[in-house]
């Protein structure tokens, strides 16, 4: 009997949970079964590649900003509240399934403990490595922990203070889950794209910038709220659709996208080949700017920290549309999807 692989979820934004289903169903596809496991009460599961366990919520009154504030942690992790069921029921549902399932691999994507507890349960684990300063100790005690390390993202994006050693024990998947897509006829529009993982657009704020840009329409992807404008009384070039589950139908079109450094959306924009203005969100260790930072590097995107001023955006949509979409396509790898399922498959087989 072929052994499974378990894929750990991180339930922050909706990067981690798009990249696990891309995976599981290219491993599926070389007669390997792999479990997703995770929080998933924001997520539809249902086209999942394989089996699904839904774990217990590990946050603290409903938030998880990544730390738990406790000046007795050891110093190797990141999270570890006291006296909480939902961590004690979540690691005892994984050490669970790791008994029953003897699998061949445990995939982390992401958690430093994850990580560690895998290795204490001496299970092999490949490790997601995201972008940013992840120099810290429990970081690297996780890459130390893990047999392989994988960055979903190409080595040309990868940041200069990564040590020898980490860097020589990734796997550098490209982007995953979004195969380069033939040329499409664009009508100029600008598509905007909120993500699950921040604080979603401003109505007002959006209100602007299309009055700033009145000669193209503004296609806006995503959650939006605040005190603008109901949206009977938009600009006639801005047009709300809210919450789409695939954003790529909606990219083909535009002339522009504009959007945080999110995995799923450069995943996305590189996929179709598209101008980028990205405005990378605040996120931990700084994973969205080092991102942002290596595509403007590439001359892939044009990059503003934060929201712009009503006044900035005609210039910024002027450099945007400056830009050559072959250098954001570029890295865009017909094949990293089944590369990178067939590196995990020889991990496994090793």
């Amino acid at each position: 009997m072929t052994r499974p692989i378990g894929y750990y979820v991180h339930h922050q934004g909706a990067g981690h949970w798009q990249r696990a289903v891309a995976l599981a169903g290219a491993l599926r596809t070389l007669g390997r079964p792999c479990t997703l496991m995770g929080t998933f009460s924001d997520v539809d599961t249902t086209g999942a590649p394989g089996p699904v366990i839904d774990l217990p919520d590990d946050r603290l009154a409903g938030a998880f900003d990544g730390r738990d504030g406790t000046a007795s942690r050891p110093d190797a992790l990141h999270y570890a509240p006291l006296d909480h069921a939902g961590v004690r029921a979540r690691m005892g549902r994984i050490a669970a399934w790791a008994t029953e399932a003897n699998p061949a691999l445990l995939i982390v994507d992401v958690s430093c403990e994850v990580a560690l507890f895998a290795r204490l349960l001496s299970v092999p684990s490949l490790v997601v490595r995201l972008s940013g300063s992840r120099t810290d100790t429990p970081h690297l005690e996780a890459f130390r922990a893990a047999s392989r390390l994988l960055a979903p993202f190409p080595q040309a994006l990868d940041g200069g203070d990564v040590p020898d050693w980490v860097r020589d024990k990734t796997i550098f998947s490209g982007f995953l889950g979004a195969e380069p897509a033939p040329a499409r006829p664009e009508d100029g529009r600008i598509v905007v794209v909120f993500g699950r993982g921040g604080e979603g657009g401003d109505r007002a704020r959006l209100c602007e910038a299309a009055a700033a840009v009145p000669k193209r329409d503004w296609h806006v992807l995503g959650p939006v709220s605040g005190s603008g404008p109901l949206p009977k009384n938009l600009p006639k070039n801005l047009h709300l659709h809210g919450w789409v589950g695939d954003v790529r139908p909606h990219l083909a079109p535009a002339g522009l996208v504009v959007g945080g450094a999110g995995d799923g959306l450069v995943t996305a924009v590189a996929a179709e080949g598209k101008r980028f203005l990205c405005l990378p969100e605040p996120r931990a260790y700084g994973e969205q700017e080092a991102k942002a930072e290596g595509l403007a590097r590439l001359g892939a995107a044009i990059v503003h920290a934060g929201w712009p001023e009503a006044g900035a955006w005609p210039g910024l949509i002027a450099q945007g549309l400056a830009l050559d979409p072959a250098r954001i396509r570029a890295l865009a790898e017909p094949d990293a999807l089944h590369r990178t399922a067939a590196a995990i498959e020889a991990l496994c087989r090793g």
